[in-house]
């Protein structure tokens, strides 16, 4: 009898401990990718190589970079391609997705096409648009290097000087290259968010819409009135992705502009990229990921805020 009631706590423990065993190789595997590089990216922006080896500079890194002008312009060009490019997705995302929510005829086929801009890399992406521009052979050559629609001497996208900045040296308007990287990476976006959008659309439940269309509400009515504010939540989703992916992107500039003409498209991304494998200023370069991890964080925590104060006004 003894013998079993020492047996049984034994048991008992192994069963407690059963799922920590289960997770632990996840746990390990999250630590080896997640918790070192961030714990060692904190560590190294604080350093700085020197010929001796690792130097600990403290905040110099970062007194270096808000002191580079480059930093100051990449920030700017960061806000347009952001604005730019979740803006443009979303609304066309949403805009398919109603025309795709009508149940038209071979929809499937539609969505199937849709879907193959999502699967090529980005840096597939980039040349591809890199393609339709360039002036000797590219697609949309006759069209951009005509003078009539683009005088004096017709537009090359990818070497076009950016035009003069309307609010003192903020980058707007945006040079030619950074709205075909706006484009691209639209294109490259749109079959992710537009099947989230629409997936959103088809849980909207029908005998809602219909009632409300007995009640007189128009088209729009119901769009503005009942189907997005029911959507609110993925479209919150959907902008955390592209708010996301549009800070931390680098491979369509790389392949697309490579941050030209000049540094008219070099956003924070690829600045970090340019900085830490061309200039082999890792500490700079650290220091520079903690500020754009920083900068995700007050994005995110701001879509949260203004669509909580948007749900209560309602």
């Amino acid at each position: 009898m003894s013998r079993i009631a020492l047996i049984q706590p034994k048991k008992r423990r192994f069963r407690n401990a059963l799922p920590f065993w289960l997770i632990l190789p996840t746990i390990i595997v999250l630590l080896i990718v997640q918790v070192y590089p961030a714990l060692y990216t904190m560590w190294l922006s604080f350093h700085e190589r020197e010929p001796k080896g690792w130097e600990y500079v403290g905040l110099r890194n970062f007194q270096r970079l808000f002191h580079q002008s480059l930093f100051h312009e990449s920030i700017g060009h960061t806000i347009v391609f952001l604005v730019g490019y979740a803006s443009l997705t979303m609304i066309a995302g949403f805009f398919i997705a109603l025309l795709l929510n009508r149940k038209l005829r071979l929809s499937g086929l539609y969505i199937t096409l849709l879907f193959i801009p999502w699967i090529l890399a980005d840096i597939i992406a980039g040349m591809v648009f890199r393609l339709l521009v360039i002036p000797d052979y590219g697609l949309l050559a006759g069209f951009l290097q005509n003078p009539t629609i683009f005088p004096p001497k017709g537009l090359s996208v990818l070497t076009a000087v950016p035009p003069h900045p309307w609010f003192g040296s903020f980058p707007f308007p945006p040079a030619p290259a950074m709205i075909l990287l706006i484009l691209a990476s639209s294109w490259r976006a749109l079959p992710f968010i537009t099947l989230l959008l629409l997936a959103a659309m088809q849980t909207v439940p029908t005998e809602v819409i219909e009632s409300s269309r007995i009640d007189g509400a128009n088209g729009w009515q119901i769009v503005r009135f009942i189907m997005t504010p029911l959507m609110l939540p993925t479209m919150v989703v959907a902008l955390f992705s592209l708010i996301l992916t549009g800070v931390n992107s680098v491979g369509m500039i790389f392949s697309l502009t490579g941050g030209g003409p000049g540094t008219s498209t070099e956003v924070l991304s690829y600045l970090l990229y340019t900085i830490g494998w061309s200039q082999l200023r890792f500490g700079r370069a650290a220091s520079l990921a903690l500020i754009m991890a920083i900068v995700n964080w007050l994005l995110i925590s701001g879509t949260l805020r203004l669509t909580r104060v948007e749900e209560r006004s309602r």
